[in-house]
């Protein structure tokens, strides 16, 4: 580490996930450098103050609701660093910023958490389920055509809360199990989905510290933290999604695993109404994750995936 770097700032947005994150890097970066100095400054985003519509996110704004104020606070040298949910960041070039580490992946899965921990296969034909993810809206149509998904916003706690309060009208709603584990209330999760019947969003479930691209005094710190083989499965699931040019309106799902030296790839390109879907699958080596994403890209297109991307 070089001598000169004493003390670190993190930028985190205020919620108690994004907390719970930043003070997970924090903790990490000290178990490297004891000696370091670690704050943490809350910065509140755009995301953060629409957080009381039940507007859905891609007419808000989509990706960047949650990252553009802290790459501010980058760019203005407030904070050091930025931890970020992987899933919120956009898949164009950095430009003046890159990731300087991507963490241990926890659980990629959503799960389903219900007023009566009805399991998703047992809640009554045309139950409400509030999600703002076109994404898991999509692959519920296609799974129970008799739910009503209806968008919901709000803060992990605060989804779980208008279930639980019948007034707000949801009889479920849809988390990242990545999330709920990190608040300690994976136990209210009354179906966890598998890949098959939702894939996830691409990166779901890793976090990502981002820093200024000219950081070099950075760069080796925080890439302490950096996970090789979280970095390359969610390479493989950007390059998907960066190739299909898919914005928020559109409901594409990726996932990748490694199997030894093997990245094993699927992806959903489906429209949002759920009543078309186009999977691919593949494998490569792990060194050729990114190129593997882009090749199923590549086949999803040909497959007849940009109809559904200009809806």
């Amino acid at each position: 580490m070089p001598l000169m770097m004493k003390k670190i700032t993190i930028g985190t947005r205020k919620s108690a996930l994004a907390l719970w994150q930043s003070e997970f890097v924090k903790r990490a970066l000290l178990v490297q450098f004891p000696d370091l100095s670690v704050e943490l400054l809350k910065i509140e985003t755009r995301g953060d103050r629409t957080q009381s519509s039940d507007e859905p996110l891609p007419e808000i704004g989509g990706k960047g609701l949650f990252t553009l104020e802290l790459e501010e606070a980058l760019k203005e040298g407030r904070i050091d660093i930025a931890v970020h949910s992987l899933k919120d960041l956009p898949t164009a070039p950095g430009g003046a910023f890159e990731l300087g580490a991507i963490l241990r992946r926890a659980p990629s899965e959503d799960v389903l958490v219900t007023r009566g921990q009805e399991s998703f296969w047992d809640l009554p034909h045309g139950a409400t389920i509030g999600t703002s993810s076109l994404r898991r809206a999509a692959q519920v149509a296609r799974l129970r055509p008799d739910l009503r998904c209806v968008s919901i916003r709000g803060n992990v706690d605060t989804r779980i809360s208008k279930v639980r309060e019948r007034s707000f009208g949801f009889d479920g709603t849809i988390l990242a199990q990545a999330g709920i584990e990190r608040l300690g209330r994976v136990s209210e999760a009354s179906y966890i989905f598998a890949p098959d019947e939702m894939l996830p969003a691409p990166g779901q479930g890793a976090l990502a510290v981002q820093i200024l691209a000219q950081r070099g005094d950075l760069r080796d710190i925080v890439g302490t933290l950096h996970d090789k083989e979280t970095a390359a499965c969610v390479a493989a699931e950007r390059a998907f999604l960066a190739r299909l040019q898919a914005g928020c309106n559109t409901p594409v799902a990726a996932l990748a695993r490694r199997e030894g030296r093997v990245i094993n790839f699927k992806g959903r390109c489906l429209s949002p109404t759920g009543d078309r879907l186009i999977e691919v699958s593949g494998c490569s080596d792990l060194l050729e994750a990114e190129l593997l994403g882009t090749r199923m890209a590549e086949e999803a297109l040909d497959k007849g995936a940009a109809a559904l991307i200009s809806r």
